[in-house]
C-alpha cells in the first residue's frame, strides 16, 4: 500500500507542477501514470480476490497463535464497532483489559480499561461475565456489562458505563447506570452473555437460576424457571432497547415487537427454555443467532435462531435436555412447541466432553474457505469443532487434532471472540488468549470482504480493467484531439 500511496501522491504533485509551456507534455505524462496506476490497483485487487476466494474443495488446516498471556480468568474477548486496532478481554474478577493488536506482537495495556472488582462477586460461575459496545460507541462512548453483584449476594446486573472522549483507553468507573437487576437463587447458571443484534437491540442471556434440574428453592414449582414466562426472567434470552425508556423502570425500552408484549408473558423475553446459555453469537453476515446451552449431565446442545425469527421460541429445558426427555412432570411439556437443537453431543468417553463453550461464526479473510463456519468447543475436553448449518442440516468437523499437530492444546476454553476483521480468538481460563490462524501464509485481507458480493467484486474488476485498457489504447488520440 505504501507504493500505491506514493504513486498517487506523485500524480497529484506532477499535476500541481505543470506550467504553460510544458502543459501538454506533463498532462500526457500524468495521464499515462494514472492509467498505469489504475491497472496496477486493479491487478492488486484481483490478486487479493484470488487469494481470498479459493476454488479447491475442503478447508485449510488451522492452528493458533498466542496473542496474550497472564490474564486472570479471561472469559470473553470482543471489539468495539469499527475498532481494528484493539480487542477487549473480560477477566472474571471484574476487570476489562485492552490488547493492541495493531502491534506485532500484540501488546496488552498495563492499566485496565475498567476495574469494578469492588462491585463483583467472582468465583465458580460468578463474576464479570459479559461485555457489549453500543453500536454508536464511537460517538457516545457507551458500553454495557453483565456481572454478578457482590452487595446483593450474586444478583445479575446489566449496566452501562461510558468512556470520556479524551481517554479512549480508560473508562469512567463512576459512570455506571444500572439498567436491570435479576435476583439469582443459586451461584451457578448465570448465563452472562450480552450483545447487540443486527436490529440494534441488546440481547441478554440468563441461566435457569442454578442448582440442579431447575428445581428447588428459588425455582418455580411444577415448571422450573426456564419454562415460566410470567414474572421470571431466568432461563431466557431477553431483548431490550437501551435507547428507549418505556420499561416500568424507565431505564430501558421494551421493543414493541417482542413476542410477549400485550399478552401473557414478560415483555423483555425474546425466547426461553434454556438451562445455562454459555456464549452465544450473531453471525455478522446473516444475522442468525447461535445459542450454546450447557446440559445437565448427559447432552450439550447448539440452537440456531434464524435472522427472520419473530421470537418466542421454546428451546425445551427442563422438559428436555438436548433432544431428549428430561422432566416431563409439567403437563405443558406435552403440548409446548419444543425445538430440538441443530446439534448435540453426549457426555462420556475419551477425552470426556462435558460442558459446551459457544463460539463465533468465522467471517474473516485470512481463511476464506472457512467463512460461515461456526467455531465452538468444550471446556472439559479441550475439543474444538466447526459447524456449518444450512437451515436444515448441521455438518460438524472436529479440529482439535489440527491444533495438536502444532503442539497446541488449549485447556479450559471459556469463550471464543471476534475482532473487527472477523478473525476469531479463544480464551483459556488458565490466562491465555489465542488467535485462530491458517497453517502457512494467510490470505491478504480487505476489511469487511464478506459483506461484499464476490461476483460484484469480479464484475467491478473486469469493468475497471476494460476501462483502463481502453484508456491506454486511445490516450494518444485523445491528446491529439484535445491539443490540435
Amino acid at each position: 500500500m505504501k507504493g500505491v500511496r506514493g504513486n498517487v501522491r506523485g500524480v497529484r504533485d506532477g499535476c500541481a507542477a505543470t506550467h504553460k509551456d510544458g502543459e501538454t507534455r506533463l498532462q500526457y505524462h500524468n495521464a499515462e501514470r494514472l492509467t498505469r496506476l489504475m491497472l496496477m490497483t486493479v491487478s492488486c485487487g484481483a490478486v487479493v480476490l484470488v487469494a481470498c476466494v479459493q476454488t479447491s474443495t475442503g478447508e485449510p488446516a488451522i492452528t493458533a497463535t498466542l496473542v496474550g498471556s497472564g490474564f486472570v480468568d479471561p472469559l470473553y474477548v470482543t471489539h468495539a464497532p469499527g475498532d481494528r486496532n484493539r480487542i477487549f478481554v473480560v477477566e472474571q474478577p471484574g476487570v476489562i483489559r485492552i490488547v493492541d493488536i495493531s502491534q506485532d506482537p500484540p501488546v496488552t495495556q498495563a492499566a485496565p480499561f475498567l476495574d469494578i472488582r469492588a462491585r463483583v462477586i467472582a468465583g465458580g460461575e460468578q463474576g464479570l461475565l459479559g461485555l457489549a459496545f453500543h453500536p454508536d460507541f464511537d460517538t457516545n462512548g457507551w458500553f454495557y456489562v453483565n456481572y454478578t453483584e457482590l452487595s446483593s449476594g450474586g444478583a445479575t446486573v446489566v449496566s452501562r458505563f461510558s468512556v470520556p472522549a479524551g481517554t479512549p483507553n480508560d473508562a469512567d468507573e463512576t459512570s455506571e447506570v444500572v439498567l436491570l437487576t435479576i435476583p439469582q437463587p443459586e451461584p451457578n447458571h448465570n448465563g452472562g452473555w450480552i450483545a447487540f443484534g443486527p436490529d440494534g437491540m441488546l440481547y441478554i442471556a440468563t441461566g435457569d437460576g442454578g442448582g440442579g434440574g431447575d428445581s428447588g428453592p428459588g425455582h418455580t414449582p411444577g415448571t422450573g424457571n426456564a419454562q415460566d414466562i410470567t414474572g421470571n426472567l431466568l432461563g431466557k434470552i431477553l431483548r431490550i432497547d437501551v435507547d428507549g425508556s418505556n420499561a416500568p423502570s424507565g431505564l430501558y425500552g421494551i421493543p414493541t415487537d417482542n413476542p410477549f408484549v400485550g399478552i401473557r408473558g414478560d415483555d423483555e423475553i425474546w425466547s426461553y427454555g434454556l438451562r445455562n446459555p454459555w456464549r452465544n453469537s450473531f453471525d455478522p453476515v446473516t444475522g442468525d443467532l447461535y445459542i450454546a446451552d450447557v446440559g445437565e449431565g448427559s447432552w450439550e446442545e447448539i440452537n440456531v435462531q434464524p435472522a427472520g425469527s419473530t421470537g418466542g421460541e421454546n428451546w425445551g429445558w427442563r422438559c428436555r435436555e438436548g433432544a431428549h426427555n428430561f422432566d416431563l412432570s409439567d403437563p405443558e411439556c406435552a403440548t409446548a412447541n419444543l425445538l430440538d437443537p441443530v446439534h448435540e453431543y453426549a457426555h462420556g468417553g475419551f477425552p470426556f466432553p462435558c460442558s459446551i463453550t459457544g463460539g463465533e461464526v468465522y467471517r474473516g479473510c485470512a481463511m476464506p474457505t472457512l467463512r460461515g463456519a461456526y467455531f465452538f468447543g468444550d471446556y472439559c475436553s479441550r475439543q474444538i469443532w466447526t459447524l456449518r448449518y444450512d437451515g436444515v442440516v448441521a455438518t460438524v468437523q472436529e479440529r482439535t487434532q489440527e491444533f495438536s499437530d502444532a503442539g497446541i492444546s488449549i485447556p479450559f476454553i471459556t469463550s471464543f471472540g471476534r475482532d473487527a476483521e472477523g478473525e476469531i480468538y479463544i480464551c483459556s481460563q488458565g490466562g491465555d488468549i489465542y488467535k485462530i490462524i491458517p497453517v502457512g501464509a494467510a490470505a491478504p485481507c480487505i476489511a469487511d470482504v464478506p459483506a461484499v458480493s464476490t461476483w460484484g467484486l469480479i464484475v467491478l474488476q473486469i469493468g475497471l480493467v476494460l476501462a483502463a485498457t481502453l484508456l491506454m489504447r486511445h490516450r494518444r488520440a485523445w491528446f491529439t484531439v484535445r491539443h490540435a
